[in-house]
């Protein structure tokens, strides 16, 4: 900026002097002066600007190129220094690569080849127990398993014979109901016995049949045996005290009658109606249960 003023102060002073060598020295009133810049049509320092702007440019091109130049310098310097720290680094890392190497060779000549051998038996070892412990461990869980299933199968083959048990034990209970004989009704009753001994009801019921043929004694065996397994069954005391009464055991008799009308107080619809009883109108402790029920 500097230079650029100081050629247009040297131009202008080649211009005065220029002019004054060449012609006299006009002498012009003020009025005159205004009458000349009046007629003037462009601005006599036009060049001037033109110049300067000129000027202006041709710097601001030269600093462009130079700003170009620096950052395509430093750019490339950028780059070879990356290119330098990753050719660097690769050699580095090939360097130590190949260190390895070499230390792991040479521990496996310093050891030998019998450490190697021994490495190998000792992975087979480990590897053996580590296998036979989880063939084992399943080996157990299989035998496990197979007990469990065993068992289940066993509960399911129990409960289809107590099923097919059951259901013939039912269908035997039918025939022994539509049976009238009761001698035909007293197989029934064996035939449930034999599936199952400890049905309380088919003991009393075929004591029951036994009475209506006057066995008062294998009647009262049955009671007792069906008493003994289980002691709260109504039904079996009034079969006893059926029995008792038939055999004019009159206060065993009473005594079996409360038994029952305690644990099955729906008996007592019965009490008049039971052939067996009526053995037992006159006696005055049947009075006193009658008129208490």
């Amino acid at each position: 900026m500097l230079k650029n003023i100081l050629i247009f102060v040297t131009l202008l002073y080649c211009s005065a002097l220029a002019a004054s060598n060449a012609q006299p020295a006009l002498i012009l009133t003020e009025q005159q002066q205004q009458q000349v810049l009046q007629q003037l049509k462009e601005p006599m320092y036009r060049p001037l600007m033109e110049r300067y702007i000129l000027d202006e440019l041709k710097s601001l091109r030269q600093d462009q190129q130079k700003l170009r130049e620096d950052v395509t310098l430093q750019l490339t310097h950028k780059q070879l220094d990356a290119a330098d720290r990753a050719l660097t680094y690769t050699t580095d890392t090939i360097n130590n690569v190949l260190f390895i190497i070499t230390a792991t060779a040479s521990l496996l000549v310093l050891v030998g080849w019998n450490s190697l051998r021994d490495i190998k038996n000792k992975v087979e070892e480990t590897v053996n127990d580590r296998v036979g412990n989880i063939t084992e461990e399943y080996e157990q869980r299989l035998r496990t398993l197979e007990e469990k299933l065993k068992e289940r199968s066993e509960e399911i083959l129990n409960n289809q014979r107590k099923i097919t048990i059951t259901n013939e034990i039912h269908s035997l209970w039918m025939r022994a109901n539509l049976e009238s004989d009761m001698h035909g009704k007293i197989e029934m009753y064996d035939e449930i016995l034999k599936r199952h001994p400890d049905d309380v009801e088919a003991l009393v019921y075929k004591a029951d049949a036994l009475l209506e043929l006057e066995q008062t004694g294998p009647a009262i065996n049955l009671c007792n045996q069906a008493l003994e397994i289980d002691s709260d069954y109504g039904y079996a005391y009034w079969q006893r005290a059926c029995a008792y009464a038939l055999l004019d055991q009159y206060a065993d008799a009473i005594a079996d009658i409360k038994m029952a009308l305690a644990y099955s107080p729906n008996l007592k619809n019965e009490l008049n109606n039971e052939p067996s009883f009526q053995v037992l109108e006159t006696n005055p402790s049947f009075k006193e249960l009658v008129e208490h029920w």
